[in-house]
């Protein structure tokens, strides 16, 4: 019963909450960022959410578009703002996706929701982490986050996936506060922020 209607409910009013809470910091760095970026606030990209159907991701833009003389896109570590930095630094760039809560794309405890291009490389039992609906953070942030690799992460994914209840979702909620304060676990290193998932690693 909680999976299947509490959560939702309780996802909407937090996340209502949270935003009315936070909105003079919202406010704030949506102007620095305006300012920094030439206009362009917020960061848009499809992700695959609950049961794989598509959605569009909202963080604040925090790295620039630069690219190299092919075309393509500078590594992050050199598109990455100083403003982004500690924006990053505070998961600053998290706060927009209450927004996606709000509208049911996402919640506020679950699954990351990671790229498309990832879900042909999942086992069967990797790909079982889009049966409940992605979130802001889970069970594999407050467990080591990025500093763990993508197969221990999955199995952190599943394992919440088959023991979502109204208890972990709290205790989820009170260590990513605390995992926030203390920064652990944000990097793999300070060079490359996360290895890409290559379906072995």
């Amino acid at each position: 019963m909680y999976s299947g209607f509490l959560k939702r409910i309780f996802d909407f009013f937090v996340a209502l909450l949270v935003l009315l809470l936070i909105s003079p910091i919202f406010i704030i760095v949506a102007i620095l960022l305006f300012f920094q970026n030439r206009g362009s606030v917020f960061f848009l990209q499809e992700r695959p959410g609950y049961r794989e159907q598509p959605f569009r991701i909202i963080k604040f833009k925090t790295m620039t578009d630069e690219k190299d003389d092919e075309g393509n896109l500078l590594p992050d570590v050199d598109r990455i703002t100083g403003l982004g930095q500690f924006i990053r630094k505070y998961s600053l760039d998290e706060l927009p996706q209450l927004i996606n809560v709000l509208k049911g794309d996402m919640s506020l405890i679950g699954p990351r929701p990671l790229l498309f291009k990832y879900i042909p490389l999942y086992s069967d039992e990797q790909r079982r982490r889009h049966e409940v609906r992605p979130g802001i953070t889970g069970w594999a942030q407050v467990n080591g986050r990025n500093s763990i690799s993508w197969s221990k992460k999955f199995k952190l994914d599943v394992y919440y996936v088959d023991n979502v209840s109204l208890s972990l979702d709290f205790k989820i909620f009170w260590l990513t506060i605390l995992k926030v304060v203390k920064r652990e676990g944000v990097n793999q290193s300070e060079a490359r922020p996360m290895q890409p998932f290559d379906g072995s690693n």
